[in-house]
């Protein structure tokens, strides 16, 4: 019986692979070929966009070696003017009735009758008030009886001392009676010089019973009614008035201002006043200054001062507070620039200077003086018609190029052939500024 040598076993058999795992080498070459592909595409994106931008920026200007500069900075600039500056000072302030009188009764009496409105302008003199003047009427009349009595006793006693005389030239009569007569005539004169004076004293009280306005004023709230018993040692009175025409406005000024407004004073001028609202918009008033303290404060280093104003719109109430605006002089013909032009730095202030032919800026130290609301002076370092950078300083430094207002944001730049900073560009910019257009 023949034997097969090689039997075919069922266990010695090899199975095929699967066919997903026969194709797996050649899907992991596609995906790392398509990765290097997109890193690819991205930087020629970049690469594109980095240079696009570049071109972008290419008129702006170019450096030393055909190397592309920061672009010039767009710049706000204002003329070097002559103008008089106010030297104004400010101080909060408030304002003080000129007068005030505490309408009070000088005799003791009971309110009859009142003859004014709370809150009225009032004259010198007005009638204001009444007491009932029946028993000073009655006081009158008995100091009128008392002074006629004495009076007629004076003039027998004259008349008697006459007599006398007479019949002591007959030698009729003694020496002594006729002394003791003249006697009895200068105690009467001196009765009768005091009945005089009581009789005055009381027309005079008679006369406190009409209780008038001391001074011209505004009379202010009421505070006894009709009826009412009053007198001298009252110590609310009747009514206050307060003098608002003219009025007054206490502020307080630097200690290091008195040498110069006392100067002022001295000279005979007559300084400027404006009293302001609360927000310094409206003007309330204006008047002139008034007076000047004799001390320091030394606790505020301030010196108290006071203006007059006269208050014809009655815009100024006592006890307000105001914004006292004081004109101490006026600087003729100052060099001014907005104030925003001066900067400062660690040597002291600066600006910068427009060349507007090259359209370069310089920096140049300058030394201000007075400044206003939007103005400042500079006692040196500028010329008047000169131009000062007013807006974009702070991206500016000493020869940095700019662009004036109204200007395109390329016109002017150097020319990517580097003749830009030369005359030819120059010309080009000139030629490009006449043309219609």
């Amino acid at each position: 019986m023949a034997t097969d040598s090689n039997p075919k076993d069922p266990m010695d058999r090899q199975t095929p692979p699967p066919p997903d795992t026969a194709h797996r080498p050649v899907s992991r070459r596609k995906s790392l070929v398509g990765s290097v592909i997109a890193v690819l595409v991205l930087a020629l994106l970049g690469g594109l966009a980095w240079y696009l931008v570049q071109q972008s920026n290419s008129p702006q200007g170019a450096g030393p070696g055909g190397r592309r500069g920061p672009p010039p900075t767009t710049v706000g600039i204002a003329t070097v003017e002559q103008q008089d500056i106010p030297v104004i000072v400010e101080a909060l302030g408030t304002v003080t009735a000129s007068a005030v009188a505490t309408v009070r009764p000088q005799v003791s009496g009971v309110l009859q009758q009142v003859h004014f409105t709370e809150g009225q302008m009032v004259r010198s003199g007005q009638l204001l008030a009444t007491i009932d003047p029946r028993q000073f009427e009655i006081a009158l009349m008995q100091a009128t009886g008392q002074r006629q009595r004495d009076e007629a006793q004076l003039e027998n006693a004259r008349v008697t001392l006459a007599r006398y005389k007479t019949l002591l030239e007959q030698d009729s009569i003694a020496r002594q009676e006729v002394d003791s007569q003249a006697a009895l005539v200068k105690q009467l004169e001196g009765t009768v010089a005091m009945d005089r004076a009581a009789e005055s004293t009381a027309r005079l009280n008679l006369s406190y019973t009409r209780i008038t306005a001391p001074i011209t004023g505004r009379v202010g709230l009421r505070t006894v009614d009709v009826g009412n018993l009053v007198s001298s040692s009252d110590a609310n009175g009747i009514a206050d008035i307060t003098q608002v025409s003219p009025i007054d406005v206490e502020f307080a000024l630097p200690q290091d201002l008195v040498p110069a407004l006392r100067a002022r004073l001295e000279e005979g001028a007559e300084l400027r006043v404006e009293a302001l609202d609360r927000g310094r918009i409206d003007v309330l008033d204006t008047g002139k200054f008034l007076a000047l303290d004799n001390q320091v404060d030394p606790q505020t280093g301030t010196v108290k001062a006071k203006a007059r104003f006269t208050n014809a719109r009655s815009a100024l109430f006592p006890s307000q507070f105001v914004n006292a605006r004081l004109l101490l002089r006026t600087i003729e013909g100052a060099l001014v620039v907005p104030v925003n032009a001066v900067r400062h730095g660690g040597s002291g202030d600066y600006v910068y200077v427009v060349d507007t032919e090259e359209r370069k800026v310089a920096l140049r130290p300058v030394r201000r003086g007075q400044a206003t609301a939007d103005r400042v002076q500079i006692l040196s370092g500028l010329q008047p018609g000169e131009k000062v950078v007013t807006e974009g300083a702070d991206r500016l430094k000493d020869g940095a190029s700019v662009t004036l207002p109204g200007e395109n944001r390329g016109q002017g730049a150097p020319r990517a052939d580097g003749k830009g900073a030369g005359g030819e560009a120059r010309g080009e910019r000139r030629r490009a500024q006449a043309a219609p257009q």
